[in-house]
């Protein structure tokens, strides 16, 4: 009897435009930048926040995405919150930044800039 193992599905979502952002955000890397990480720090009125920035090495329990234009890496203390969102960019006249749809958070500050779980 042979053991089929199936392919883990990635922890994250990424649109296109969220991929086609990290490709621009890898291309004027700093030198040593190996990819950019998301990570859920303590802060906001709500207790967690969302932060991606570039990040030079890669932790043991970081989680990797691959995508075309760059590496993203979730930070293996906020994985748990973030199963199952999705993640991309929204750029419009007055703003611009990554938007998440978190399945997880129960609710989120007024402003839209932290969450809870």
């Amino acid at each position: 009897m042979t053991t089929t193992t199936r392919a883990r599905p990635a922890a994250l979502i990424l649109t296109p435009s969220a991929e086609d952002r990290i490709a621009a955000l890898m291309a004027k890397a700093p030198e040593g930048a190996i990819g950019v990480k998301l990570s859920t720090p303590k802060r906001g009125c709500s207790g967690l926040a969302y932060s991606v920035d570039y990040v030079t090495e890669a932790k043991p329990f970081d989680e990797r995405i691959d995508t075309p234009g760059g590496t993203l890496f979730v930070d293996g203390g906020s994985i748990l919150y973030l199963i199952g969102s999705t993640m991309n960019w929204v750029e419009d006249d007055f703003a611009a930044g990554f938007v998440f749809n978190n399945p997880n958070a129960k609710g989120a500050c007024g402003c839209g800039e932290s969450f809870t779980v």
